[in-house]
């Protein structure tokens, strides 16, 4: 096991690109891959190192490709993220690890749950999308106008999502509080709570400019990831996974969760009738729990 002091902060893949990398909490403890959100980098929102520590947990998290510190991979697919993981592990000495994504991350995380079964431990899907292809589920229904504006337009018009992003994200660079007000019609009474705690709102506004602080591409390569073939069949997964999520989330919808949660076969689905998107950030400790030691959560059916 390598020492946390010493850990790089850059690896290098095998085809050339940096990954950056970030770790925190006990340097010994047991490991857990954090996959942030879209947009979102390696430093997003996390439980302090203090709580890492004293629960001997160590949080490993890299910007995927485009984003923050990593290089470009253009063209990437959701399935891609499985040899990244796999490069960043090696590099930390790490064999058997848990896997947990939030939002756009939670399709990366269950990637590798599906394809390294013999590394991966447990996954953790928070509020999740379902593939575009997902047979029987209306993508769309239930998501809030800013998203299916932004998701029909990546389908649609890939360019015209393109040129619109670039001077976005230059905006987003300047003053991330941008984004939020650009979400804030979306947002329910509890998610604008929860996104005005002073820390958490510190959080995401450093994640957001890090996300977009070398160029839009990782926002915009997610973007088209998500909406594409994802290069996996969740019902392979065999590792036990969790998925987290809101009744009331507009960014990805109940019934993303819910079909995942039907086709993944050691599925607990854990459903929070008075949450929406970001209450996922309060989640995560409880997650961690789960994750390191089997801590049951309270299970509310889907509907």
């Amino acid at each position: 096991m390598h020492d946390l002091a010493r850990a790089p902060d850059h690896v290098r893949a095998p085809d050339g690109r940096l990954l950056r990398v970030e770790c925190s909490g006990d340097p010994a403890g047991r490991p857990v891959f954090l996959f942030h959100g879209m947009p979102g980098s390696r430093v997003g929102p996390r439980p302090r190192p203090m709580f890492l520590y004293q629960r001997g947990t160590r949080l490993i998290s890299y910007d995927r490709p485009g984003y923050g510190g990593s290089d470009r991979r253009a063209g990437r697919r959701v399935v891609d993220a499985v040899e990244d993981v796999t490069v960043v592990a090696d590099a930390l000495g790490v064999d058997r690890f848990a896997v947990v994504g939030r939002s756009g991350g939670a399709p990366h995380a269950l990637a590798c749950a599906a394809l390294l079964p013999h590394r991966v431990t447990r996954a953790a899907a928070l509020v999740s999308l379902a593939p575009r292809d997902a047979t029987g589920l209306d993508w769309f229904a239930g998501m809030g106008p800013s998203n299916v504006r932004d998701f029909r337009s990546v389908l649609t018009d890939p360019q015209g999502f393109t040129d619109r992003l670039i001077p976005r994200s230059a905006a987003i660079r300047s003053d991330p509080a941008r984004l939020l007000e650009d979400l804030r019609a979306d947002l329910t009474d509890d998610d604008r709570l929860i996104v005005s705690d002073n820390g958490i709102r510190s959080m995401l506004l450093r994640n957001y400019h890090e996300a977009v602080r070398s160029s839009p591409y990782g926002w915009l390569d997610d973007a088209l990831a998500l909406t594409s073939p994802w290069g996996f069949d969740p019902g392979e997964i065999r590792v036990p996974v969790l998925c987290w999520f809101g009744a009331k989330d507009v960014f990805s919808p109940a019934a993303h969760s819910t079909w995942l949660a039907a086709r993944i076969p050691r599925a607990t689905a854990v459903l929070e009738p008075a949450a929406a998107h970001f209450a996922s950030l309060r989640a995560l400790p409880t997650v961690l729990g789960w994750l390191l030691k089997g801590t049951p959560l309270p299970v509310t059916p889907p509907v």
